[in-house]
């Protein structure tokens, strides 16, 4: 723990359930933890980030807005490394640029435009999805690896309507080539199913899908479009 004494992170959309649980473990390493939320005056977003082990000391909560540029910047400003988690993770959407498109990629670019900005920050640990990965049309059969050189196809989610895993596969290839200029390393991570104990007190998206399978609202598929790969359908 003493060995992180004086490093500081940012992790952004804090209140989520990633972000919750990557701020509480880095708290219980010793960093000095920036959050970032839409609004701190809300407690039911930051009462419990605040109740962590360490938070009275080392936690630190800022206003910003994904779609205002220069948002930020102040939060930024001396982090070691930024810990990016803030986008919305919508399945079913009426309005998908302003929904999911534009807080994915111009939040993404708007977080990493800060980022260049501060001569501190060395890395960035992007929250991708397991949707940028899948949908290329490459046979997904128990012997094949998904791994780093898979990617989804823009333009088979667009034509398919998969405005979702559209909008994490262009966020992280914007963020891959606007950091491609500087001295940052950018990190990716591309979870899929992300359940298990709670911190904030609302369910995330994930764990609505396995509470909706259970109350027998969801069922189980076979998504020929994208390979054979399973999802939960809603009745």
């Amino acid at each position: 723990m003493s060995s992180n004494s004086g490093k500081v992170v940012c992790v952004t959309g804090a209140s989520g359930f990633i972000a919750s649980w990557i701020i509480k473990l880095l708290l219980q390493r010793g960093y000095t933890v920036r959050a970032t939320v839409r609004d701190p005056s809300k407690p039911e977003k930051v009462d419990h980030l605040l109740k962590l082990d360490g938070a009275k000391e080392r936690l630190h909560l800022f206003k910003a807005d994904l779609l205002e540029e220069g948002s930020f910047d102040s939060a930024f400003e001396g982090c070691d490394g930024v810990f990016h988690t803030a986008s919305p993770v919508h399945f079913i959407v009426t309005d998908p640029q302003n929904q999911l498109i534009d807080p994915a990629i111009k939040g993404t670019l708007n977080v990493v435009k800060s980022c260049a900005k501060s001569p501190s920050v060395k890395q960035v640990i992007l929250t991708s999805s397991v949707a940028a990965v899948l949908y290329n049309g490459r046979p997904r059969t128990p012997e094949v690896v998904v791994d780093e050189t898979w990617f989804s196809d823009p333009d088979f989610l667009r034509e398919n309507e998969r405005w979702y895993a559209f909008a994490k596969t262009s966020a992280e290839d914007a963020a891959r080539k606007f950091l491609s200029e500087y001295d940052i390393k950018l990190v990716v991570i591309n979870p899929s199913m992300s359940i298990g104990p709670l911190l904030q007190p609302e369910l995330n998206a994930s764990s609505s899908s396995i509470l909706n399978l259970i109350n027998g609202n969801f069922y189980l598929v076979i998504d020929q479009v994208s390979c054979s790969s399973s999802l939960f359908c809603q009745k």
